[in-house]
């Protein structure tokens, strides 16, 4: 009998392990991932918010749990790495973000695939101008943010060579940006892609901040960072994190999707918002 019942205590403790585990697996809580990165050129701390891959999933009535996570953060700068809206789902969950943030930090934008993807882009790009977020093609804009000087730049998704009306291509927006550090102030790159940081690096970004890997969507913590990743297949080589070549850094957002991934759940791979604080001393 007494070794009936420590049997039936085992099973039902490996069953409890088994279930806590599965829940553990698959928390879709919203993360806030934080990222310190230090530099000479910093002389004042600031604070980016960083939102990619939202793909206008849900996130509560009026989008309150992603903006009450924003707002408590209390950013400098906010920035949309792209992926921002989807090609099947609508708008709604993207405009009630950016008509709760409109005019609480100043906001950049550059696209992602699926705005290309949806063949309204165009449309996407009207929304985020017209909630006062400032969209950057191969542009740059020097900005004042908690006293600190920062060259704030932005590319297009590549996918704006095929998708796009005629214009400038995503190699000559790269281009372009060229000369945004020449001021010798802290250069940060917003663009979609990850798995371009060796292109990236050839030019004077300090920073670059991207998103599109969506954490390789299944995840081991500490063993494997990620299974497979758009445009990077198996095993990802940018799957998510802090990746550094050359005095250089690239942050790569595990993305805000949810519902909108093609393989759900994501595994040890909660969606999140990522809080870079750029602070001074040496990198």
């Amino acid at each position: 009998m007494k070794k009936k019942r420590k049997k039936l205590w085992i099973l039902s403790a490996v069953f409890l392990l088994v279930i806590l585990l599965i829940f553990s697996a698959c928390d879709e809580r919203l993360k806030i991932q934080k990222y310190e990165i230090a530099s000479e050129k910093i002389h004042s701390q600031v604070r980016i918010a960083v939102v990619a891959d939202l793909h206008s999933c849900y996130y509560g009535k009026n989008q309150k749990a992603l903006t009450k996570a924003i707002n408590r953060q209390n950013p400098d700068i906010l920035l949309y790495a792209g992926d921002i809206f989807d090609d099947k789902i609508p708008n709604d969950n993207t405009i009630a973000l950016l008509k709760a943030l409109q005019g609480n930090y100043p906001s950049y934008y550059v696209t992602g695939n699926h705005e290309y993807w949806s063949y309204r882009s165009r449309e996407m790009i009207g929304i985020m101008k017209q909630y006062g977020v400032k969209v950057l093609s191969g542009e740059w804009e020097t900005i004042s943010a908690n006293g600190q000087t920062l060259n704030i730049c932005g590319v297009d998704d590549p996918d704006v060579d095929t998708y796009a009306m005629p214009g400038q291509l995503f190699s000559e927006q790269l281009q372009a940006l060229e000369k945004a550090a020449d001021n010798g102030e802290y250069t940060v790159l917003l663009s979609h892609r990850p798995e371009l940081f060796e292109e990236y690096t050839r030019y004077p970004f300090d920073l670059m901040l991207t998103g599109h890997a969506h954490g390789g969507q299944w995840r081991i913590p500490g063993i494997l960072n990620g299974v497979l990743a758009p445009d990077q297949g198996f095993f990802p080589e940018y799957g998510g994190g802090i990746y550094e070549k050359d005095g250089a850094a690239m942050i790569v957002s595990r993305g805000l999707g949810k519902e909108s991934t093609p393989v759900v759940p994501r595994i040890y791979n909660r969606p999140e918002l990522v809080i870079v604080d750029l602070i001074g001393g040496h990198a």
